[in-house]
């Protein structure tokens, strides 16, 4: 027998979760479907995706979608051989040093206003915080990567943004550039951006207007 499949748009997609509904013209009930549902594809699910599915019963007795796939999209592995002339073209000379180039500017104001505060203040928190929250924050973006790969739970974006306000935007930005992750959703750009922007402002303000109100609040915060 001919396996059936139904058709119907995403209405809902949670991407640090991995699910979302699917609803089929004509039809007012909501299909679960999970990211493993899928097939292989080189697209994300977003909403407004039409969906292609097969239906199945879980074990707790709800129908689900399963082989599934999203219409448009061509559903294949990448061959060995084109992964590795990607892998060739990302980490190329050129890619390198402009990334080594923005790595550099952005981190110019931050790092030049952490050692000024260090040596006027004799603390180096600052100083030891940022290369360390962004070897960490590197490091749950890799992991949040690996699982979207595999369609398990994802790492919650407020924690990523917390660990690059705390000091890790530099690792996130290398992450970005690197891992090719974070970079094209513009919701979490938008906030990503105005961390970094509060960062370089803050030290802008302690290194060429001398607010000492920065230095107390400071060491306020270390000390406590």
């Amino acid at each position: 027998m001919k396996p059936v499949f139904h058709k119907g748009k995403l209405t809902r997609w949670k991407d640090d979760k991995g699910f979302g509904f699917i609803r089929s013209s004509g039809s007012s009930q909501d299909i679960f479907i999970h990211i493993t549902a899928l097939k292989k594809n080189n697209h994300r699910p977003q909403v407004g995706d039409v969906i292609c599915y097969q239906l199945k019963v879980d074990k707790d007795g709800k129908t689900c979608a399963c082989n599934a796939f999203i219409e448009g999209v061509v559903s294949k592995s990448i061959p060995k051989t084109s992964s590795s002339r990607i892998e060739k073209e990302t980490f190329k000379p050129k890619a390198k040093s402009s990334l080594i180039f923005e790595v550099l500017l952005l981190c110019l104001l931050p790092g030049l206003g952490a050692l000024h505060f260090a040596l006027t203040t004799f603390n180096a928190i600052p100083l030891i915080l940022y290369p360390l929250m962004s070897f960490l924050t590197f490091v749950l973006y890799a992991n949040d990567k690996s699982r979207a790969k595999q369609g398990r739970w994802r790492v919650p974006e407020n924690t990523l943004h917390l660990c690059e306000f705390m000091g890790g935007w530099l690792g996130a930005f290398i992450a970005q550039k690197t891992l090719r992750h974070k970079s094209s959703k513009a919701s979490y750009q938008a906030v990503f951006w105005v961390i970094v922007v509060i960062h370089i402002i803050f030290w802008s303000d302690w290194l060429f207007f001398g607010k000492r109100l920065v230095g107390l609040l400071l060491s306020s915060v270390f000390r406590g």
